[in-house]
C-alpha cells in the first residue's frame, strides 16, 4: 500500500483541461501497478462561473463555487489542491485563504521553471483576463523574465481558439491564424510561448508544434510538481 499525498483537482473550468490534467498526473507518475499510482481526486465543477467575465466584466463571483470544490475536496481526503485554470489563479489568495490544505500555484511553478531554463522574454497565450489581469505578468516580472502578449487582433484569435473551438468541443481549427500568431509572436521576440488557459495544451496537441518557437504547457509543469508534492516517483528519473 502506497503512501502518496492524496491529490485534489478543482475543476470544471473546463472539463476537457481538467481531465487533460487528470491524464498527465497519471503519465508522469512511475508505477507497475493500480496500487502505485497516487489517489486523485476530481470536482468537475461546471456550476464554477466563467473567471474571465467576472474579472473583465463584473460577471458572477466564481470564488463560492471554487470554494465548494476545494471543500469537499478536503473532506473527501485530499492532500493538498491543484486548480485545472490558469486563469482562476486571479483567485487564488482567497482559496488558500479559505482552506486548510496547500495549494499549487500553475503560473508561479511555470515562472520558475523559465527562469530556470534562462529564459529571458516568453509569450503569453492565455485568455483576455488572464493576461489584462498579469497573472503571468506579475510572476514572470518576479522571475526577471519580459512577458510579450499578442496584439489585440491576434488575440482575438486565441479567445476563438480557447472558446469557440476547444471550450465547445469544435478541433477543426483551419478558420484561425494560427500562422500569425506564432509569427507576430516570434517578431516580438519571444523565445517561448506559454500556453497560458488550460485549454490551449488540448489546441497545441491537435495542432502541432509551433513553427520554429518551442512552448511550455503550465498543465504539464503542474503535473509533475503534484506528482513530487505527492511524493510519488516522477516517471523517467
Amino acid at each position: 500500500m502506497n503512501k502518496y499525498k492524496t491529490i485534489g483537482i478543482i475543476g470544471g473550468m473546463g472539463p476537457m483541461a481538467t481531465y487533460d490534467l487528470g491524464m498527465k498526473i497519471l503519465g508522469k507518475t512511475e508505477a507497475s501497478c493500480d496500487q502505485e499510482n497516487i489517489p486523485l481526486l476530481i470536482d468537475c465543477n461546471t456550476r464554477i462561473p466563467d473567471r474571465t467575465a467576472a474579472i473583465l466584466s463584473g460577471g458572477e463571483d466564481p470564488v463560492p463555487e471554487m470554494l465548494k470544490s476545494a471543500w469537499r475536496l478536503e473532506a473527501g481526503g485530499a492532500d493538498f489542491l491543484v486548480m485545472a485554470c490558469n486563469t482562476a489563479h486571479y483567485f487564488y489568495e482567497k482559496i488558500c485563504e479559505e482552506t486548510g490544505i496547500p495549494v499549487l500555484n500553475m503560473p508561479l511553478e511555470t515562472a520558475d521553471l523559465l527562469r530556470e531554463k534562462g529564459i529571458k522574454k516568453a509569450g503569453v497565450l492565455a485568455t483576455d483576463g488572464t493576461c489584462l489581469a498579469g497573472i503571468y505578468g506579475k510572476v514572470l516580472g518576479e522571475m526577471g523574465i519580459e512577458p510579450v502578449y499578442p496584439s489585440e487582433e491576434m488575440q482575438k484569435v486565441v479567445m476563438s481558439l480557447i472558446y469557440d473551438h476547444v471550450k465547445a468541443g469544435k478541433m477543426d481549427f483551419s478558420d484561425l491564424d494560427i500562422e500569425g500568431l506564432i509569427a507576430e509572436m516570434q517578431q516580438k521576440g519571444a523565445e517561448i510561448l506559454i500556453l497560458g488557459c488550460t485549454e490551449l495544451p488540448v489546441a497545441f496537441s491537435i495542432l502541432g508544434p509551433a513553427a520554429g518557437l518551442p512552448t511550455i504547457d503550465p498543465t504539464d509543469v503542474i503535473a509533475e510538481v503534484a506528482v513530487r508534492f505527492a511524493g510519488a516517483p516522477v516517471k523517467g528519473e
